[in-house]
């Protein structure tokens, strides 16, 4: 800690990491333990947390993430759009297809971030806040393979006619960004995607976590 930095706050901040990274929540036995300071600090941290619905406390006592941490992190989509949007364009464009960054959130696969390309007579209309479930579609898919298999060096995903009839999709997962999960993709009107594709969809996602490192 230096002069300018807040214990308090650095303290918080650290609570919340850890219950983050949890899916059984701590207790402040564990909390106390883990951040070493005593019982009545990690007390005083958990109510002010949970003034804020940052933080929830269980029946049994466990303190979790409270859903106020989901509304800070609905301000972060526009965010993450703009730093995703250059190499959107850039593949759209190369690609010929309608290019997409999308997010999880909760159990759904969320479009934040659409491009379409300028050149072509048609393309298929996606839309940003377009939602579908995280097993169906390449931009889900590609996220769960990430999931499964989180230390490989990423690969594409592909599909066809999941989401709409005629559509064929490819997406990659977005490696190495802390705090966000999510993949880059594209969608065509084609009966399979072509070979160039993949590889190059799995640029573009290199390129979008690149912009948020």
């Amino acid at each position: 800690m230096t002069a300018e930095t807040s214990q308090t706050l650095d303290r918080g901040l650290r609570v919340l990491k850890l219950l983050a990274d949890t899916d059984h929540g701590l207790t402040v036995t564990e909390l106390s333990n883990k951040l070493g300071v005593n019982r009545t600090v990690v007390y005083r941290l958990l109510a002010t947390l949970e003034q804020h619905a940052l933080v929830r406390r269980d029946l049994g006592g466990r303190a979790r993430v409270g859903l106020g941490v989901l509304r800070l992190g609905r301000q972060v989509h526009p965010l993450v759009r703009e730093a995703a949007l250059p190499a959107l364009r850039s593949l759209a464009e190369d690609i010929g297809a309608t290019a997409h960054l999308t997010l999880v959130d909760g159990t759904e696969a969320l479009a934040v971030a659409v491009v379409e390309p300028t050149w072509t007579d048609y393309h298929v209309a996606y839309r940003a806040g377009f939602r579908h479930p995280l097993d169906r579609g390449a931009a889900g898919r590609a996220i769960l393979s990430a999931r499964n298999q989180p230390l490989e060096e990423p690969g594409y995903t592909l599909t066809h006619g999941e989401l709409e009839a005629g559509a064929s999709g490819a997406a990659a997962p977005l490696i190495g960004v802390t705090g966000v999960e999510g993949s880059v993709g594209v969608v065509m009107l084609a009966d399979a995607v072509p070979e160039r594709v993949g590889p190059r969809v799995v640029d573009a996602a290199r390129e979008v976590a690149e912009a948020l490192r």
